[in-house]
């Protein structure tokens, strides 16, 4: 079962971001197809990228008890394009978080300056 570690792990902190993602409408429950494409994509380049760094011999499996030792492709485990998603995804949910932020806070700075327009 530890094995498996690593990948329920990712699947869990997946599901995390999820909660946080469906509480503040931020990605996936805010504009699903552009969100679905954009994980998509960058899923993609990132596996077009591992691609390049294993055909050049820079990135390679290594071994560790956590993992499931499942490889897609050689020196490809399992795990990557979960883990690629799971960056993609905490991404998309830090900008647009960020994003949410900074505008509740130039809403209330707008509003306090109105309030003291009128003073």
């Amino acid at each position: 079962m530890t094995g498996f570690a690593y990948l329920a792990a990712l699947v869990v902190v997946i599901g995390c971001m999820a909660l946080i993602d469906a509480r503040w409408r931020l990605v996936f429950w805010r504009a699903p197809l552009a969100a679905g494409a954009t994980i998509a994509i960058g899923l993609v380049f990132f596996l077009l990228w591992d691609a390049a760094g294993i055909v050049s011999g820079v990135f390679f499996r290594g071994t560790s008890a956590i993992v499931t030792g499942i490889e897609l492709a050689p020196e490809l485990p399992l795990e990557e394009p979960v883990f690629l998603a799971f960056l993609c995804y905490l991404t998309l949910v830090l900008v647009l978080g960020a994003e949410r932020i900074l505008e509740a806070r130039e809403r209330r700075s707008a509003h306090a300056a109105g309030r003291e327009d009128r003073s």
